[in-house]
């Protein structure tokens, strides 16, 4: 075990880092995921439909499952910090070219340089997070450094429908571009120098290949049809609410934002009780998705009923991301940088099945058949969590990969 951080680092200065971590993520996933919420005007504004402004997302998840479990291996002995801080730069050069875009040409080359720095930036900030803490704050960490993800879901993604509504979808891009640039800037001040991490010698895996250990592969099968279910629907989640449910747009960003919110308690709370029972987190969660699914298929219709399916939904998606974290963590202890690039991969490219598959059966079916199609993914990643083997419980805090130099 490595020795303490705190004659380094004061508790401060480490939580500001795990803090600038998570408004990456933060501005990552608003990056990946405003589509959603300006789906309707931006495929106006590209002579598009809907369904083709979704696969947008399907580009950034493609190219974003390729980058994370390559970077790892590719990165070699490259400082973590200074990668980071590229990576921003690369996902702020994403978003400007979606600024500038006037056909869907411009956006495939937008949403793949974009891809690329979420790819990178999101598969290393869930493993640097606990190396700038303490053995004992290392899972909330992780949970602090993910929580960009539904922070994304409460913030991001609201306030950029509300930018685009008034000013312009490509505003809302525009912002981004700005912040991920100013976020470069401050990650190279706040963080302390990230040599590679070692791999440990007594790694969980028993020195077997990540994709060969057991724990390890039922939980990215979850991972798969769990994340495929929630972004085939939730990805044209504001087509459903303009047609099924008539509320006005400002009231489906106050839609979103209640989504969000209850996403970024279900982060917290997943992340708490996952420390402790990782597998039992993911099955509860993937049965509160698969209920808010269902109930929002048969009673769409109904306002009240289809926003309280919505809240529930937020609620248990929030949680996915870190619980999954902690499932993959404890199943490869030792070898967390690979499994988190791994992790990270295959949950990107879900994402981007996931916006595939809801724009062919949006285009071909309507929004009905859709949601069963997702609820029908959420039962087969329920019943892979129930029987398949999960990792081992274990009491103790995560291992920390290894010390941290000072700044």
């Amino acid at each position: 075990m490595n020795t303490p951080l705190e004659s380094d680092r004061g508790p401060l200065r480490q939580w500001l880092a795990v803090a600038v971590l998570s408004l990456c993520t933060f501005i990552v996933v608003t990056s990946e995921m405003l589509p959603v919420g300006v789906l309707t005007p931006m495929a106006g504004g590209l002579g598009i439909t809907p369904g083709m402004a979704g696969y947008s997302l399907t580009i950034t998840g493609v190219v974003a499952a390729i980058a994370a479990p390559i970077a790892p291996r590719v990165l070699g002995t490259l400082d973590r910090r200074t990668v980071l801080a590229v990576a921003m730069v690369l996902l702020a050069a994403g978003n400007a070219l979606t600024v500038l875009a006037q056909d869907f040409a411009v956006l495939v080359v937008s949403r793949t340089v974009l891809g690329i720095g979420m790819g990178v930036v999101w598969s290393l900030a869930a493993v640097v997070a606990p190396r700038l803490v303490t053995a004992r704050h290392a899972a909330l960490a992780v949970s602090l450094a993910v929580s960009g993800v539904a922070a994304a879901s409460v913030i991001g993604v609201p306030l950029g429908t509300l930018i685009g509504d008034a000013f312009g979808w490509r505003s809302a891009f525009g912002a981004l571009t700005a912040s991920a640039l100013l976020l470069a800037a401050i990650l190279l001040i706040s963080l302390p120098k990230l040599p590679k991490p070692t791999a440990s010698a007594t790694a969980s895996t028993g020195g077997r290949p990540l994709l060969r250990t057991p724990a390890v592969v039922v939980g990215l099968i979850v991972v798969v049809f769990l994340v495929t279910a929630h972004f085939a629907a939730y990805t044209y989640i504001r087509p459903v609410l303009e047609d099924s449910t008539g509320i006005s747009a400002a009231s489906i960003a106050a839609v979103l934002l209640a989504y969000g919110v209850f996403g970024l308690i279900g982060n917290f709370a997943a992340g708490a009780l996952a420390a402790k029972r990782s597998r039992a987190t993911v099955v509860l969660l993937a049965l509160g998705i698969l209920l808010a699914i269902a109930v929002l298929a048969l009673f769409s219709a109904v306002a009240a009923i289809a926003i309280a399916a919505i809240v529930v939904w937020g609620l248990a998606y929030g949680g996915l991301s870190v619980a999954g974290q902690i499932w993959m963590t404890r199943a490869a202890a030792g070898n967390e940088e690979n499994v988190t690039g791994l992790y990270v991969g295959v949950f990107t490219a879900s994402i981007a099945l996931g916006a595939f598959l809801g724009g062919t059966v949006f285009e071909i079916a309507g929004m009905t058949p859709l949601l069963w199609t997702a609820a029908a993914l959420a039962l087969a990643a329920l019943a892979a969590g129930l029987l398949g083997p999960g990792p081992s419980t274990i009491t103790s805090e995560p291992r920390i990969p290894e010390k941290v130099p000072a700044a």
